[in-house]
């Protein structure tokens, strides 16, 4: 049923639980897990970061590490159940790159992760699982972490 699955990651918590769940539905359908992560474009271009003297001490070079070590875990964590994981760096607005990579892949399905909030919370800053769950035209799975359990 699945040969393709998608997994965005940030590497927080609320994304723990949702790398496990992808991993072991790639393991029982033997299926390709594409771990993406996405170089929040607005981030990095909204902050000069003047006191950085070379490049490689940037923001933009900060969160490329940040990501390379996220996909590297779940590559790690994908290999030890004997799942294939192809990993993505992308950079870009998280839920269009999202997208994106969920068509290019072919993805059978996209699973999300996110932590449950308060509703007055979710109001004031949306959330990129839910732009992913309304305007994608595959299927998503949202996999829900209560923001207080422990890690």
């Amino acid at each position: 049923m699945y040969d393709h699955i998608l997994l965005p990651t940030d590497g927080t918590h609320g994304a723990d639980r949702a790398t496990r769940h992808a991993i072991g539905l790639a393991a029982a359908h033997d299926a390709t897990l594409y771990a993406l992560f996405v170089i929040d474009e607005d981030v990095y271009q909204a902050y000069g970061g003047d006191e950085y003297v070379h490049d490689r001490e940037g923001l933009e070079s900060g969160l490329e590490r940040r990501g390379t070590d996220v996909l590297d875990e779940v590559g790690r964590l994908g290999a030890e159940e004997g799942v294939e994981v192809v990993t993505l760096l992308e950079r870009g607005v998280p839920h269009r790159e999202i997208l994106l990579a969920g068509d290019e892949v072919d993805a059978d399905v996209i699973i999300l992760g996110t932590e449950e909030r308060p509703g007055e919370y979710r109001q004031l800053l949306g959330s990129v699982t839910e732009r992913v769950a309304r305007r994608a035209s595959r299927p998503v799975s949202i996999v829900k972490t209560p923001a207080e359990e422990p890690e």
